[in-house]
């Protein structure tokens, strides 16, 4: 993984001592509110519902077991005893106090990590397929790429005012793992008809109040001109994105206004006159970046590994286990490990101080002393031997992180809602703790299959429930809360937006109400093999209507 040099850690350093003296300069009430906030903004630094927010950035998602460490400490010194890991690869802390907050980055410096643009109108955090560089089906490792693009972007002088906040997800394999479609740029790794590996570039994705899927401007760029690609990129939307009305803000309302096609050419034309300038980007420069991503000393291994095969045959739960929550590796005799921060009855996402002390001992033990953070809101083992598989989920079950339930109704996306935030609507939180509740009986998982659901707490969707295959959404109704349900979305090469059932639901009917979704589909599928988001897309929202809100009649007839 990448490791600070010189310049990182200067920076850093000179980041934390000049926010140091912001906050004591606001606590004397030498700051006003309104004059402190742009500067803690910068340092990741919210004000919520009943708190400050600390985001600290994990780029790419990529943690050593020092750093999950350093986390477990600030958790357990300066917050609550536990952090909340995000959808953008970040770790949220929820409860520290102003004064603390320049000691917490101090913290962070110690173990090469930061705050910096996880928050403000700049590029934030860059995210990448949580499986980079050991999954089977890859193309290229998109880490590399990623790092290029962190650091082109961080302080970036042109790009810290825009519009609005902006978001780079890059994906190195042919199954989207990164969501490029709904981020602002989505890059792509692919192959030519020669077999050179370049970018597929998307532009103008989102969610939010306007959620859109964004569009290929580029079908294959070089990989030499990735930064002069972007740099168009953000000049054209620097230049013509809107700043007289935030919800009009972001790049996917100027790709919209103006037409992908047309934008794309507006970007063509911006990059002719830099594209062959000092943003080009040299083989050695590329090369030396890739040297910090280097396979680990993987051991000579036999594909199957007979301790493990025996294991599986004689604890059934541990089968289970490892059918549903293993990837395969690139490596004969390694498995790639998901471990679940969805427990039946937990807040997603969310580990305590204990847990992620484990967690960084077990990456030491058991896989090479690396932990990813996944846009579902688990975490990731990315070098695990077969045959210390079994050992590996004994200790991963006695901390309630074994859940078998990747990629099911139960592996829930959720934001922290009103429990926490000051814009959101309704609570996200004991609505998936309610649901991963009732959809726990592992048989009634098997049934239902492949199924995503997210839950945002308002329409920002900090939870992604638009490209949720079931998305919840929380409205206010005359100061209650309710829940608007949509279904059909993805976030997948088949990227789609939900739409939207019906008339939203009350806090005590909206699991009865999925539930009634989820037995509509499987009575009505053609068979097992017709997963929920193709069962959608054959028969429309029109099943779920009537069977949530009775047949069309009845409701046309209600609502005259």
């Amino acid at each position: 993984m990448y490791r600070y040099d010189e310049f990182d850690a200067t920076i850093v350093r000179e980041r934390v001592e000049q926010f140091r003296g912001q906050v004591t300069r606001r606590l004397a009430g030498e700051l006003t509110e309104d004059q402190f906030r742009p500067l803690r903004l910068k340092n990741g630094l919210y004000l919520q519902l009943h708190a400050y927010m600390l985001r600290i950035a994990v780029p790419y998602g990529v943690l050593n077991s020092k750093q999950m460490r350093k986390l477990a400490h600030i958790a357990r010194r300066y917050d609550r005893g536990f952090g909340h890991f995000t959808t953008r690869q970040n770790i949220q802390f929820n409860w520290p106090q102003l004064g603390d907050v320049p000691d917490i980055l101090q913290h962070l410096a110690e173990v090469e990590m930061h705050a910096i643009q996880t928050s403000g109108n700049c590029i934030r955090n860059v995210t990448a397929d949580q499986f980079a560089g050991v999954a089977a089906d890859e193309i290229e490792d998109p880490r590399i790429w990623a790092e290029i693009v962190r650091q082109w972007s961080t302080f970036h002088p042109e790009f810290s005012y825009l519009p609005r906040k902006f978001k780079i997800a890059v994906t190195g394999a042919p199954d989207d793992r990164a969501a490029v479609r709904v981020h602002d740029i989505g890059l792509r790794i692919v192959q030519n008809e020669a077999g050179e590996t370049g970018f597929e570039v998307w532009v103008g994705g989102g969610l939010g109040r306007t959620p859109i899927i964004g569009v290929a401007i580029r079908k294959f760029l070089p990989k030499e001109h990735l930064l002069s690609y972007l740099e168009a990129i953000l000049r054209t939307y620097n230049l013509l994105g809107r700043r007289d009305n935030i919800y009009k803000a972001r790049i996917k309302i100027l790709v919209q206004a103006t037409g992908g096609e047309k934008f794309g050419q507006m970007v063509e034309e911006e990059w002719e006159k830099i594209k062959d300038g000092p943003l080009h980007l040299p083989q050695a420069e590329i090369d030396r970046i890739h040297r910090y991503f280097a396979p680990p000393a993987y051991e000579a291994l036999p594909d199957v590994d007979p301790a493990f095969e025996t294991a599986k045959l004689e604890n059934p739960d541990f089968a289970r286990w490892a059918r549903v929550n293993l990837v395969k590796h690139k490596v004969p005799g390694y498995a790639i490990v998901n471990a679940s921060l969805k427990p039946e009855g937990g807040a997603p996402g969310d580990a305590s101080a204990d847990q992620m002390d484990l967690l960084a001992d077990l990456a030491d033990k058991f896989s090479l002393g690396e932990v990813r953070v996944t846009h579902h809101q688990n975490i990731v083992f990315p070098n695990v031997r077969k045959r210390d598989l079994f050992a590996l989920w004994q200790r991963l079950k006695s901390a309630r992180l074994a859940t078998s339930n990747l990629g099911f109704i139960s592996d829930i996306i959720a934001c922290p809602g009103l429990d926490y935030c000051n814009l959101a609507n309704a609570r996200s939180i004991p609505v998936a703790q309610r649901l991963s509740r009732h959809f726990s009986d592992p048989r009634k998982l098997d049934e239902i299959g492949d199924l995503r659901l997210n839950i945002s707490g308002c329409i920002n969707a900090c939870g992604h429930h638009h490209v949720g295959h079931i998305g919840i959404l929380g409205v206010d109704k005359q100061g209650q809360e309710f829940y608007q349900v949509t279904v059909g979305g993805s976030s997948k090469d088949d990227a789609s937006l939900g739409k939207i059932v019906g008339a939203a639901f009350s806090e005590d009917d909206i699991v009865p109400a999925i539930d009634t979704i989820i037995n509509t589909y499987l009575a009505n599928r053609t068979d097992r093999s017709e997963r929920f988001l193709d069962y959608v897309r054959r028969a429309g929202v029109d099943p779920f209507k009537e069977a949530l809100y009775g047949p069309a009649p009845a409701r046309r007839t209600a609502a005259e």
